[in-house]
Formats: C-alpha cells, structure tokens, sequence
C-alpha cells in the first residue's frame, strides 16, 4: 500500500450529533454489563437456601413460638449482606471500568477529541492509530497502511489489511497504519456488544472454589432428603408427644444441615477483594481472576511498560556514515502519525524536520520490527532493529549488541535501495546510524520480583527487544537465568516447554511466538499469568489463565485483560496474588465450619431417626430429638456466624492449591462425625425415657447443647491454626459468650436451657472434653498422613 490520501471526510456537525442523540442512534451500550440493583437484589433474596429456611420458618410460626424462628433473622442477614456487598463491588467496578475503558478519538466539525464510547453516535468518523481498539462496527473511509487483528472475533490470527470501503468490527484493533471509519451500528445492534456484556458480567462463574462448593451443596442436597424424611417421620409419628414440640423438633433437625451461610461467605469474600483491589487502581474485569492469579505459578511478564517505563529518552547517536542523519531522523518522527515511545524520543532530541515529502509509508509491525519511510530524491530510509535488518555478523550489528548488553535500546537507521511499500522491502539496508535510547527500570520492580521468587513463582521475561538488552535489565533487577533469542526457538510444543522452563529471559519474540510459549507453559501443567500494554501482547494475555493490562496500555489489551493495573504498576500484583490467596484460604477455613455443621446435624439426625424407628421395633422409649430451632441457632451465633465472618476477612498468604473440595470434605468430616457422636452420647447419657418431665427434658437437652458447644468450640479452635493473638482471642470470646448466655437466667428462660442439673451439666462436659480430644488428635493424625507440616502457631 502506499501512503493514503488526506484526511477529506469531514466528521458530523453539532447539531447532527444532538438530532442522532435524540433518535437514540447512540452507542448506549453500559461500560459494564453488570447487574442491575434490581437484578442483585432479586439475586440475593430468591436462593435455595432462603427458600427452605423460608418454609421451616413458617412452619416454626404455625406453632406460635417466635423465640424459636430465630433463626428467620439469617434470611434478612444472607440477602441484606449480600446486596450491600456485591452493590458495593459494582460501584467500584463500575468507577474503574470508566477510568480503564477505551476512548475513541471522534472527529466532528468542532474538533478531534477523544469521547467515551457511550458518547459516539451513528456516522461519527473516528481515527485509528496502532493499539486502538474499534468499538463500533463501520465502514473505513480512509486508511495509510490499515491493519485489523480480528483474532478475538474470528480466530484469524493473521492481520487483515483493510481498504477504504471494507467493513471493521467492534471487539477488533488496529495492529498497523492508521485511517477512519465512519460508524455504522452503534449500541447492541454492533457486533462486539454482546461478546462484551458476556465477557465482562459480575460473576463467579469459572471458578475451582465456587464449583467446589456447588459440588459440596449438590451432595448435601443428597443427604438432606433421606435425613430430612426419616426425622419428619420419627418426631410426628413414633414420639408421641404434642404436635408442636414434635414439630419443632423436625425444624430443629433441619436447620443446621443447611449450610446457609457458605456461598454468602464466598460472595463476601469476593466483593471485599474487588472493593480492596480498587482501592490500589486495580480493575477485576472478572472476579474469579483474583482466585485465579493466586493459584499462578508463571508470570510471564513483558519488559516494556512492565519492568521498565513506558517513557523513553535518546541517550546518544552512534553515527556510522556521514550522512546528515538529525534531517533523516527528524523527518521520519514528523511524519509517523502515531509515534510509539522509541519515534516520541527521537522527536523530541529532533524537532525540526527538513520539510521533505514522503512518497510512500510502512509503518511498524511487530511482526518485522521495522518501519520505514521513502522521500523520493531524499531515498529510502528505514529505522528498526539491528540484529533483524542486518547479517547478525557484521561489525555494526556486533556493535548495537554490544551497546544492548548494557540494558540499552539501539535502534538502527538505514538507506534502502527499495522504497518501503515494496513488497520486497527492505531489500539491502546500508547502515546510517545506530539511535541508542535509555529506559529507566521502574523502581518498584526489583521489590516485585524478589516477592514472587519467595513465593515460589517463576518469572518469565519476554520481549520483542533485543535478547542481550533484555538479559541486561532483568540482570539488573536480580532476576538470573539464561537468556535467548526467540527466533532459534523449537517449533513442537514439547521442546518448547522444555526450553522455556529452562531459560529465563526471551528477546526478539513476535506476538504469536508469545501466544505459542504461554500454550507450551499450560501444557506441563502450568498456571500462566501474562502481563502486557502494547498490541502485540493481545493473544497471549488473552490465551492466558490470567492477563493482566496496564491501565497506559493499548485500549485492545485492557479490553482482553481479566485484570488491569490502572495505575501502570507492576508492584500492585503482589497485592492482587495476595488478596486471591486471602480469598481462597480463609473461604477453605470458614467452609469447614460450615460443612462441620452440616455432617454433625446430618449424623444427628440420622442416629435420633433410626433409635425412633428401632423403639417401634423394641417397644422402647422413643428419642424425641434434642435441640429446638432456638438451640441451633445459637449454637451457630459464636461456633460458626461471627467467626466465620471474621475469618473471611482476615490476611492470608498460604498458597493456593487445587483439591478444595477434597482438602475440605477431609477435614470437615471427621470433625463433624466426632461432634455429632459426642452430642448423641451426651444426650442418651442425660435423657430421662418417655416418663421424663419437661424440665428433665430440658436439661437433657441442655447437655446435648453443651456437648456440642465445647466440641463446636474446639473445631473452630483447630480450624483457626496457626495462631496469632488476635485467633487465640476469637476463640476465647466465642467460648466466653456460652459461658455468660449459660450463666444469665433471663437467657437461660429465653433460650430455653437449664443447666441447674450439676451432675448432668458436669457429665456434658466430660463428654465434650473428650470429643474435643478426639479432634485434636485426628488434626494431627490427619496432618501426618496428608505430610502436611502442621503447626499451633504462625512463624514469625
């Protein structure tokens, strides 16, 4: 292609604008296809869990007794903490989606400026330049060397030269030239539209963590039915006893298998980590990136704008013949429309171009690594990498290789004796001069990178630099490893693994080399995060587990990117590996609290069900089932409610492993087998048979309650581990607040509890004591078998 013609398609009027606005052809789609408020609230309130503990809470009602529907008050808590914190994340992301999004440059008749997506309308032109995303669909009315990467709406992989009169699509970005396209769909009816409302809802979709806990309720779902028949049965049918305690009792039963707290704490646990992440500028386009980044063991980081500044300098001109190269500098920077960083420094050290007329105009791709402008009688002249347009073994190559092994940026100026729209360009490149650029290396990286080398995550640096250049400043940073030119690399998957496990540093690597090398690192297993600001780094921080843009980046890779660093700095990755790991630990934590409940109440259920059915049996006294609604429900206020809360929250930097649901289902069982054996035997031991007064029953019940609190209170104590003081300090209080609830008789008449009976309340203790023993010995019996090095306290 040669150079295109003059901008000539004027943009719409003011007034044009207004009228288009008011037709409503505007591009009103929102910045975020996140829930609307009432679409959260209907979300929160309307779920599974609220729908059963809505029933028994109706049923407790039927009985008149409103102390015992308790219990109904954690329906307003699930929906009402719920909406609070996902409307919280929304108004962060929402804030930061505004900041990170793609903004079009519109040119209409008052003036060129750069507008929000919402405020482009139909038959707005809009101006393209390299990195630049199109966000709506339209039609190209002129273009100088137009390239589109479709890749993310077609798969092509390949740029697509475009022509004035073909036709581009939102969602794709321009990776060469520049030109206009004039817009025409606009809103949902443009292609991209609703790909991004798909791509970018608030959601926990994708996730190990929120699959592993719908795999846990789906099972749960499978032992309530059976449990909540047989205990149904044996309370109305074989105790003989009034119909509203027998009812009570069911609910009583039923309640505590259903987790209801689990997925509150996870979607909790999520919305505070979007909220605290956007406090440091750092956008999740999707959530599960915070679990996801967490459970990386490879960045793949690229140098520009990750380890180094995006801001570049000149640092000096090695001249190699004695043409006046400032002229032929200063002329190439003038007449490059949209200069990267290198062209914007070698504008500033030459402002004053000579006034030439180009005749023809290749831009710079990253696939070539050069760029190149012809001046007619002036030559041909192309400006580019040394080691790419020049026979590595030349005494000029050999010198910008030198001058790269310092950590410096050379670039090569040359006369071409082809022009460059040939398609054989550049043909032979006479070496002019060697342009020596200096990136300053971000302060904060250095600290970053040693974070992820305790952490035990590799790093990868990968460049389209010079290979020695990027060995250097890695070097600099303390990063050691071998470094390679990417274009001696393997082609098959496997050598390719291989090579990059063993090497550190990779320069001279094109966009689809990276995409290939990110691919080649999942292969073995591996959990790849990508970080990236220019074109070239699309495809691979789209193929990634994780991508991560920075917020200066080109609009196309913050529109690919789960996560985006708005304020451009590498250092805030620690923190978002550190969130998702709080994430992922602390929900682990609060699920065995959880799920130890449900397998206790579950084995409760089960043995009180199968004694009633074997008094039928046997003519014996049946068991009426210990606890009422109220009972359950402060059992889980200080064992489960207010812990598990508090622990959600808390700071946690172990690293995430895959095995949730196994991890958790191991530890959560035998607990609660433990906890609801020690309960039965407690309460066989203190029941007084079918002749039993009511007060009698009351402290039977009572002891059953006590059992179950000493050893509940000992679940949380282990699952707590490793302690610091503040744990240690949360275990006490939960345990001192039974102890005052037991200890005042106006809760002791509200909660219907009666520990007067010193021999029985001493006998549940003795119970509880030795349950409590029982726990702590599968903990470490279990930590031996899983070779897990376990520990009372946290290492300082």
């Amino acid at each position: 292609m040669t150079a295109g013609p003059a901008l000539t398609v004027a943009g719409l009027t003011d007034d044009e604008v207004a009228h288009r606005v008011a037709e409503g052809k505007s591009n009103d789609v929102p910045t975020r296809a996140a829930r609307t408020t009432s679409e959260i609230v209907r979300a929160n309130v309307f779920t599974r869990i609220n729908a059963i503990l809505g029933v028994l809470f109706l049923i407790v009602l039927s009985t008149g007794s409103l102390i015992n529907g308790a219990f109904g008050l954690l329906i307003i808590a699930n929906s009402g903490i719920g909406i609070i914190q996902e409307l919280r994340a929304k108004r962060t992301l929402d804030r930061l989606a505004i900041v990170g999004q793609a903004k079009p440059l519109v040119r209409r008749r008052s003036g060129t400026q750069t507008l929000t997506p919402s405020d482009v309308v139909l038959d707005d032109i809009i101006e393209l330049g390299p990195g630049d995303q199109i966000v709506v669909d339209g039609v190209v009315v002129e273009e100088t060397n137009l390239e589109v990467d479709e890749s993310l709406l077609t798969g092509e992989a390949d740029p697509i030269a475009k022509d004035a009169g073909d036709a581009v699509m939102s969602g794709s970005f321009v990776v060469a030239g520049s030109g206009a396209y004039r817009a025409t769909k606009v809103g949902r009816e443009a292609y991209a539209a609703k790909l991004a409302e798909e791509a970018s809802k608030f959601t926990l979709v994708k996730s190990e963590l929120r699959s592993g806990i719908n795999q846990i309720l789906r099972f749960i779902t499978y032992l309530l039915v059976p449990a909540g028949l047989l205990t149904i049965y044996t309370q109305l049918f074989t105790t003989e006893t009034g119909w509203k305690r027998a009812v009570l009792a069911m609910v009583g039963a039923l309640v505590p298998m259903v987790p209801e707290g689990l997925v509150l704490m996870t979607s909790i646990a999520f919305a505070v980590g979007v909220v605290r992440l956007g406090r440091r500028q750092c956008l999740v386009n999707e959530l599960p990136a915070i679990e996801g980044l967490a459970r990386v063991d490879v960045v793949c980081a690229d140098k520009t704008g990750t380890l180094t500044e995006n801001g570049m300098r000149l640092s000096g001109l090695e001249a190699v013949t004695a043409d006046h190269v400032e002229d032929v500098l200063a002329s190439m920077a003038a007449d490059d429309t949209r200069p990267n960083a290198s062209i914007q420094a070698i504008a500033e050290a030459y402002p004053d171009p000579p006034g030439w007329t180009a005749t023809a105009i290749a831009p710079f791709k990253s696939a070539t690594k050069w760029s190149g402008v012809s001046y007619g009688e002036h030559g041909n002249w192309v400006i580019g990498a040394p080691d790419v347009l020049l026979d590595r073994g030349s005494p000029v190559a050999e010198q910008a290789e030198e001058i790269g092994a310092r950590g410096l940026r050379v670039l090569l100026v040359g006369s071409t004796d082809l022009p460059v729209d040939d398609p054989a360009a550049p043909g032979t490149v006479t070496p002019v001069a060697l342009v020596v650029l200096e990136q300053r290396v971000r302060p904060d990286a250095r600290d970053t990178l040693d974070y992820f080398a305790t952490q035990q995550v590799s790093v990868k640096v990968i460049s389209g630099d010079n290979a020695v250049s990027v060995g250097a400043v890695a070097g600099s940073l303390g990063l050691r490893g071998e470094c390679m030119d990417a274009r001696q690399l393997p082609q098959s998957t496997g050598e390719l693994a291989e090579t990059i496990e063993s090497h550190t540093t990779f320069g001279r690597v094109r966009p689809d080399q990276k995409r290939a090398m990110v691919h080649a690192l999942q292969s073995r297993g591996h959990t790849v995060a990508m970080t990236g600001d220019g074109v070239n780094d699309v495809l691979a921080l789209k193929d990634a587990d994780i991508g991560v843009a920075m917020g200066s980046g080109s609009p196309a890779t913050r529109a690919v990117a789960q996560i985006v660093l708005l304020d451009n700095k590498f250092a805030t990755l620690p923190y978002v590996v550190g969130e998702g790991r709080r994430v992922i630990g602390n929900i682990e934590r609060v699920s065995n609290l959880f799920l130890t409940k449900t397998v206790y109440s579950v084995l409760l259920a089960v043995l009180v069900g199968v004694a009633g059915l074997a008094s039928e049996v046997f003519d014996t006294d049946p068991l009426l089932f210990p606890f009422q609604p109220i009972h359950v429900t402060i059992a889980a206020w200080f064992t489960i409610g207010i812990p598990a809360f508090i622990l959600s929250l808390a700071p946690n930097n172990e690293r995430a492993h895959t095995g949730f649901v196994r991890r958790v289902m191991s530890a959560a069982l035998p607990s609660g087998l433990v906890v609801g054996a020690a309960t039965f035997t407690s309460y066989l031991l203190a029941y007084q048979g079918r002749a039993a007064s009511e007060t009698e029953q009351t402290q039977a019940s009572t002891a059953a309650l006590i059992t179950l609190l000493v050893t509940a209170i000992w679940v949380l104590a282990v699952v707590a581990r490793p302690y610091e003081w503040w744990r240690v300090a949360l275990v006490a209080l939960s345990a001192l607040a039974y102890v005052v609830i037991f200890s005042i008789p106006w809760a002791q008449e509200l909660f219907i509890l009666d520990p007067t009976n010193v021999r029985t309340t001493a006998m549940a203790l003795g119970v509880g004591v030795v349950g409590a023993a029982g726990i702590e010995a599968l903990w470490w019996i279990q930590g031996r078998l899983l070779g897990d090095n376990r520990r009372l306290w946290r290492e300082r």
